[in-house]
């Protein structure tokens, strides 16, 4: 079984037999209950078919829940009943139980004999499938689920080629699953864009660092004058400047004018 997860549930008003193919819904899901009227095993005094059209009745008065208890009573009396499941499974979908509903679809499926295409070997059964394949596209395609209810539309219309209902969801299908694979597309390549940006930053940083560590080697290689090394350079400064004092007084000395006596 197909799992939906969240989806958008068709409400009640948008029940019809024709609508107008304008929008970018799909079309709603088949509304008319189905009723068998070969149907007739009892419990009691009540049969089957009594507990399904009780079921329409209240399923006509948008009475959803009472609905679905009536064709879950069908369903206890003759548990492959198609009509008691695919009204069941409508009931469902109007509660907003779609994954419920969806079991309800499939096990109808399940009880009509068709061939590998999943068409029916009578019209009668055509009938049946073209609607239940179509509310489960429905169900599907509001789960964005496009793979899965392009396949119920197509399975539809080989039961029913003339439902333009059906024809029309599965063109708006097709379209919206080429926008998702188009999205998925841009995300991938923003993401790819984003990763490489990414990268190149880092790269910039590792760069950094290692012209940061290359300079910090570099001054730690510079020879570090020891505290003794610093005291004879000093000294030596010292001496030197003593020994050109010295070299100047004498040689101010030695210019000095010589006295000479008076020429009287």
């Amino acid at each position: 079984m197909i799992a939906l997860g969240l989806f958008f549930v068709v409400g009640a008003s948008a029940l019809r037999k024709t609508t107008e193919l304008t929008s970018n819904e799909p079309v709603a899901i088949k509304s008319s209950q189905m009723v068998d009227d070969s149907l007739n095993i009892n419990i009691g005094n009540t049969s089957a078919r009594s507990y399904i059209r009780r079921g329409n009745k209240f399923y006509a008065d948008s009475l959803y829940e009472k609905a679905g208890i009536e064709y879950k009573r069908a369903l206890t009396v003759e548990p492959t009943s198609i009509e008691a499941l695919y009204n069941y499974g409508n009931a469902l979908l109007m509660r907003q139980k779609g994954e419920e509903a969806l079991k309800q679809y499939s096990n109808a499926t399940n009880l009509i004999k068709k061939n590998e295409l999943g068409i029916a070997y009578n019209d009668k059964d055509k009938v049946r499938l073209a609607d239940i394949y179509h509310n489960i596209g429905v169900l599907l395609q509001s789960a964005k689920q496009y793979d899965h209810c392009i396949e119920a539309y197509k399975k539809s219309l080989r039961n029913d080629p003339t439902n333009h209902e059906t024809r029309y969801n599965l063109s708006l299908a097709q379209k919206m699953k080429k926008e998702q694979e188009q999205q998925k597309q841009d995300s991938k390549q923003n993401q790819q864009e984003q990763e490489q940006q990414e990268q190149q930053n880092s790269q910039k940083e590792q760069e950094e660092q290692q012209e940061q560590q290359k300079q910090q080697q570099q001054d730690n290689r510079q020879p570090q004058m020891s505290k003794e090394n610093a005291e004879q350079l000093l000294k030596a400064v010292m001496q030197d400047e003593k020994d050109i004092q010295e070299k100047v007084k004498k040689e101010m000395q030695e210019v000095q004018p010589r006295k000479f006596d008076k020429d009287w």
